[in-house]
């Protein structure tokens, strides 16, 4: 059979031939690189059989769709060694973000943010072992037995509409509800990161139970994973409440919140950045006015605010 690469031309193909086999035989560096492949413009995993006439590209890492595959496949990774170090935690969901991944969890008991270490540890190890992301499909019946322990996937997929395809993944002792796709194996995920532990809403609703968010990242290389880091903490340097507390210019209390109290420090800022305003709004031919800061509830409800 014959498949249509992205600059038109057509590969010859025995049947039976995935995604994998397209990128052996463009060449061995692709192969390497190879993390997934998009078929007929949907992205999918790199062992997808192929049927004659399809257009296809090998995705790496390189591109925005590799690199939120890498994330996703990481948050599978990051999960499956939550629930090593906690057995008995419940797992939720785990999807790619801008800049990373997440995946919320039940637990049950307390964690830490010394618990980062504990979790990074056993990631490295689901990396080394370079356990095969394995997918199946299967029926809501056996899906609704396979997770009758977890009761987050479970209202996942009584929520799935009738007749539904729904695939599972398995990597290592993990199992987890997902449409995918996925890199080949956790060996595929050079650089990982776990970042940061937050509460979350199930489903983001506040009537729901309060779970532990867990964030992370990953990138192709830990030269870029590092960089990445550098990042992160020159913002956390800059972080203006931060600096309002280590200088001594605001606080905030549950009197106003989101507002700050400004001390006399932060009022010579405050003060100095009004001045540099009025002199380059009048320079520019503005006048200044002075409104209300206590009005009636109608104007809120005029302007959609309330």
């Amino acid at each position: 059979m014959n498949v249509i690469l992205p600059d038109g031309s057509e590969l010859a193909l025995p049947e039976g031939a995935t995604g994998r086999t397209v990128a052996e035989a463009i060449g061995p560096r692709l192969a390497k690189a190879a993390l997934g492949v998009t078929i007929n413009g949907t992205l999918s995993d790199l062992d997808t059989p192929l049927s004659q006439g399809d257009q296809v590209a090998i995705v790496t890492a390189q591109s925005k769709e590799g690199l939120d595959l890498l994330r996703h496949s990481a948050s599978h990774v990051m999960a499956e060694a939550v629930t090593r170090v906690y057995p008995g935690t419940k797992v939720a969901i785990g999807p790619s973000i801008k800049d990373g991944f997440y995946y919320d969890f039940d637990f049950p008991e307390p964690i830490s943010e010394e618990d980062i270490a504990r979790f990074q540890a056993e990631m490295e190890k689901s990396i080394k072992e370079a356990q095969p992301f394995e997918r199946r499909e299967v029926s809501r019946e056996e899906a609704l037995d396979l997770f009758k322990d977890e009761p987050y996937k479970v209202e996942l997929i009584r929520d799935l509409p009738e007749g539904s395809t729904i695939s599972i993944y398995r990597h290592g002792e993990f199992l987890d509800l997902c449409r995918g796709p996925h890199v080949p194996d956790t060996g595929r995920i050079p650089a990982v990161k776990v970042l940061s532990i937050a509460g979350a809403y199930w489903r983001g609703r506040s009537d729901n139970p309060m779970l532990t968010r867990i964030y992370g990242t990953a990138f192709p290389s830990k030269k870029e994973l590092e960089e990445h880091l550098a990042r992160l903490e020159m913002a956390r340097q800059r972080d203006h409440r931060r600096l309002g507390k280590e200088l001594d210019l605001f606080s905030f209390h549950d009197e106003a919140p989101g507002f700050p109290f400004f001390h006399p420090k932060g009022m010579v800022v405050v003060n100095t950045l009004l001045d540099y305003w009025r002199r380059e709004h009048a320079a520019a031919g503005y006048q200044e006015i002075k409104t209300p800061i206590i009005l009636e509830r109608t104007l809120w409800e005029q302007s959609g605010h309330w």
